[in-house]
């Protein structure tokens, strides 16, 4: 009788814990009818790798129910549920159904999402969170899954899923990814990303049901159609033939077992891979859209789409524009059509051999959309298409094989490095046309090799002449040969006359002069066609000079981008030297930054609007452009407003261009601006893209406090705006740094976020500054868990380097405004 009384009290125990559990939480993986989760409430897979429960995503009040990393504070969700209807109290309820689905129900009990499984009632269910990341919901009895959220993804694409599994057959797409709305709205975007088959088998992002994006057809070991520019993280995807007949599938691995990858397709249509450590610091490591012409069919049918090119459109060789109004304004969509139809003659319809038809060779590149694929070898495969009227093109890739097309050629790109060769059908007048260009070419390289050896026998002579004639001759040489220089580099830019220029500017009277730098005065000047210009004047008296202004056109000619100042022409007759630029009516950035009343015209949006903006730019420099180029001189004075008060970089003077493999440089001259220029380079003469990133560190704070960086600040305790900083990060009191105009604005965690940016840009060493693109994922929030920064590389003093090519009077706010041409770095 004991024994039995003693088993009843253990039972009565046993469910009182049970019933404490459900009330103060879970510490199991799995949801049943009686063990559902409220809002407030998570569970965790049992290695501890995912959280299942309610959330709110950034600048958010909304509820939701979702799957994210517990190492992830705010709650990057890789999975959704109700994404389309939200909670908007926190009377949320995840649980069993009485019909076995797993169900989202507000506080009337109304459901606002379901697992729509059909199951019999008598069946017991349950929800288990596997380490996976998968949340499956499965038969208690046999263990059966009768649905999972890896077959419905939200944007996320995790190891072990399986995206797409087609059916060759019928061609149907079973899993995708489909975008987010926003950072804040998790509904389904206009974006979705799966794998496609023709006849080929690619990956493929939609924009709605239009093609955004595509990987090229997969050759076995990867998609040969995404650059080669981090091979690494695009050799993780693999293409998995599945178990059922004529079905496939993309998944990937992880590269670092030890870290934590998420690839998520994000609002704009861009594929992100991001890695973390310890789940709270993710970079960026790859992403679909690193250049425009990865956008699906940027330029056009035969449009040859070239990221390192200016314009990056082009047609192919024996084609020209359709629409040449629509291709000079850049909108390359309508395309390139034939110079010449096809003849598309052969032996067997009496065509004379030497007047067939013919194919161009274009190497390095993205194979068109739409290709038809066989198995044959390569000789065969040119022989099925030249005997073809209908192929157009073909190409040969090992893994693959012959390729082929018989429809416009679409979404055609150059790459740098990899890619495949593409063999075009053109007509045999564009083939002979293009033999004589090439003799052309050899005939013009001899030629300029002899007159390169003209050129340097000549220069011997002066050199020779320098040596024994004294320094006098030596120096009108040096002037005549920059001189030349110039009009050598400047061919696609106009030569203006001193005259014009001097008429355009009332002969460079002081009620145009715009503003005083080091290079020399800028004065506004209108032209006779009306067009403002401003003008910058070489002074005789410069520190800079000859060197500073041949850069700068060799630079800027080169450059073209919304977010870096047009030059538009240049003027060298003797001593006078001049470059005209398109004139920017609001003056530079520091004229509103630092102007007590003109303060209240930059509302945050105007400078979040210039903050990215100016990143944009620098992206362009560092990465996009053809040339790797870091500007070095980078602050307040150097960045133009337009009419709309967007920015523009301006005064390449001093930027250094960075040629193959080159990542970083030494200089003796160390030229910039103190307060904005990186400690390794000021101290040091050690540059690169890192010395930028500092210098764009300070801007943001400058822009964020309105206030001036290399001001004194002794009255709080600070000697430079990046010393007041820190403190105030230090005492967790970073919204005393915001300037009180935009304080209000409603977007303080906005704000403050760009003051941790800032921070981590101003970091004394450069290995710890985030690259660019990163930057800008910080601040676009794309990567969401930001870094502690460590301490700022302070200002060795407060001495200014007056470089300045600034429209304003420059106001030095240091105390000491000692100007210093050259500082030769130790």
């Amino acid at each position: 009788m004991g024994l039995v009384r003693s088993m009843i009290n253990l039972s009565y125990f046993l469910v009182y814990l049970s019933s404490f559990r459900l009330e103060f939480g879970h510490s199991t993986d799995t949801i049943t009818a009686l063990n559902f989760i409220k809002d407030s409430e998570t569970i965790m897979s049992i290695g501890g790798r995912f959280v299942l429960g309610f959330f709110s995503p950034t600048n958010s009040t909304y509820r939701y129910v979702g799957i994210w990393y517990p190492t992830d504070s705010t709650t990057r969700a890789i999975w959704v549920a109700n994404r389309n209807k939200p909670l908007k109290t926190t009377s949320g309820i995840l649980t069993i159904s009485e019909d076995g689905n797993l169900v989202v129900l507000d506080g009337e009990k109304t459901i606002l999402w379901s697992s729509n499984v059909r199951s019999s009632a008598s069946i017991s269910m349950s929800a288990r969170l596997l380490d996976t990341g998968n949340l499956v919901l499965q038969e208690n009895t046999t263990g059966l899954i009768r649905w999972e959220s890896f077959q419905h993804p939200s944007d996320s694409l995790l190891p072990a899923m399986k995206l797409g599994t087609i059916n060759a057959t019928t061609g149907k797409i079973n899993v995708r990814l489909t975008s987010w709305k926003s950072p804040s709205d998790p509904a389904v975007g206009t974006f979705s990303l799966g794998t496609y088959i023709f006849n080929l088998r690619e990956m493929y992002i939609w924009n709605r049901s239009s093609p955004y994006w595509r990987s090229g057809p997969w050759n076995s070991t990867l998609f040969i159609g995404v650059p080669t520019r981090k091979p690494q993280y695009v050799s993780q995807f693999s293409l998995v033939e599945d178990k059922e007949p004529g079905s496939f599938y993309v998944a990937f691995d992880f590269s670092n077992g030890s870290a934590q990858e998420h690839r998520f397709l994000n609002a704009e249509g861009n594929m992100l891979a991001t890695s973390s450590i310890n789940g709270k610091d993710w970079i960026v490591k790859w992403s679909s859209l690193m250049s425009e012409c990865d956008v699906y069919g940027k330029c056009g049918a035969f449009g040859n789409c070239n990221p390192k090119a200016k314009p990056i459109c082009s047609c192919l060789e024996g084609f020209e524009p359709k629409n040449i109004e629509e291709w000079n304004r850049e909108n390359w969509t309508s395309g390139c059509v034939r110079r010449t139809p096809l003849q598309c003659m052969n032996v067997s319809t009496g065509g004379k051999e030497d007047k067939k038809d013919g194919f161009l060779k274009v190497t390095m590149m993205k194979t068109p959309s739409l290709a038809n694929g066989s198995s044959v070898f390569e000789d065969e495969c040119r022989y099925r298409c030249f005997e073809d009227c209908s192929c157009i093109a073909y190409a040969f890739e090992a893994g693959i094989g012959c390729m082929s097309w018989t429809r416009d050629l679409i979404d055609l790109q150059k790459f740098s490095s990899g890619g495949v060769d593409v063999y075009v059908r053109l007509a045999y007048s564009d083939l002979e046309k293009k033999d004589e260009v090439k003799v052309i070419v050899i005939v013009t390289v001899i030629i300029g090799i002899v007159l390169i050896m003209a050129v340097c026998t000549l220069f011997l002579c002066r050199w020779r002449a320098k040596r024994k004639g004294g320094k006098h001759q030596g120096f009108q040489c040096e002037e005549n040969l920059v001189d030349n220089m110039n009009q050598d580099k400047l061919q696609e830019l106009p030569i203006f006359s001193l005259e014009e220029l001097e008429s355009a500017t009332n002969n460079f009277h002081q009620s145009n002069k715009l503003g005083q730098g080091g290079f020399g005065p800028v004065y506004k000047g209108n032209l006779v066609d009306g067009q403002e210009i401003a003008v910058k004047r070489l002074a005789r008296t410069s520190g800079q000079g000859l060197e500073e202004l041949k850069n700068e056109v060799v630079m800027i000619s080169k450059l073209q981008h919304r977010n870096l100042v047009r030059l538009l022409g240049v003027c060298v007759e003797g001593e006078e030297k001049l470059l005209v630029y398109e004139y920017m009516p609001n003056k530079s950035l520091d004229t509103f930054l630092f102007d007590s009343l003109k303060q209240e015209l930059l509302d945050w949006k105007k400078r979040f609007n210039i903050i990215e903006g100016i990143g944009r730019g620098l992206l362009y420099l560092h990465r996009d452009s053809r040339l790797k180029i870091i500007h070095r001189d980078l602050k307040a004075s150097n960045i133009l407003l337009d009419e709309e008060l967007n920015p523009k970089i301006s005064d390449f003077g001093m930027a250094r261009i960075f040629g193959g493999n080159e990542d970083h440089a030494n200089t003796k001259r160390v030229v910039g601006t103190y307060g904005y220029m990186s400690p390794e380079y000021a101290m040091e003469g050690r540059f690169s893209e890192k010395s930028d990133v500092f210098s764009f560190g300070v801007l943001l704070l400058e822009i964020v406090s309105g206030r001036k960086n290399t001001h004194f600040y002794h009255d709080e305790g600070s000697v430079s705006l990046l010393g007041l900083a820190w403190k105030m990060w230090n005492i967790d009191n970073l919204a005393a740094l915001v300037d009180p105009k935009i304080s209000r604005s409603g977007c303080e965690k906005e704000i403050l976020r760009c003051i941790h940016v800032g921070l981590l840009c101003v970091q004394e060493f450069a290995k710890d500054r985030p690259t660019i693109p990163i930057v800008i994922s910080m601040l676009k929030s794309e990567i969401v868990d930001l870094p502690y920064p460590r301490q700022p590389g302070f200002p060795v003093n407060q001495i200014t380097l007056e470089n300045e090519f600034s429209y304003p009077n420059q106001k030095v706010c240091s105390i000491n405004n000692v100007t210093i041409s050259t500082v030769h770095g130790r």
